[in-house]
């Protein structure tokens, strides 16, 4: 019954600092609308953006920033989104290692953004 995702909300303490560092690190574009969450657009997905204080109807019953934990899949090689993660002195958690993902086995690096998120990076094998 469900195709795939549209988009999901981060509760984030500053929306300025969360767009560049999706920007910078991850290649998303920033986009705002009047009346509208910002969002961060990737592929034919989007992240909105709920300020803590400034969030939109509905929402989630407890927003906290840093309660996010998601898994975007690559659309380079991990090794480019390593070195980029590595030029911007993100740290990595863990990885790369192996996962299973929705379609089969991936490799995958795990690191922080501003709020503390939790964000697994994932390129499918072949």
């Amino acid at each position: 019954m469900i195709a795939g995702i549209d988009h999901f909300v981060l509760t984030v303490r500053s929306v300025e600092a969360t767009c560049d560092f999706y920007r910078r690190v991850l290649g998303m574009r920033r986009l705002d609308q009047p009346n509208r969450p910002t969002a961060l657009l990737f592929g034919s997905q989007k992240i909105n953006l709920h300020e803590v204080g400034r969030t939109f109807e509905p929402k989630a019953r407890t927003p906290t920033p840093g309660s996010g934990d998601f898994c975007l899949v690559s659309a380079v090689p991990l090794a480019e989104i390593q070195a980029g993660l590595a030029a911007d002195g993100v740290a990595i958690e863990v990885g790369p290692v192996e996962r299973i993902g929705a379609r089969g086995p991936m490799m995958s690096v795990y690191f922080r953004d501003p709020d503390d998120n939790l964000v697994e990076v994932s390129e499918y094998l072949k």
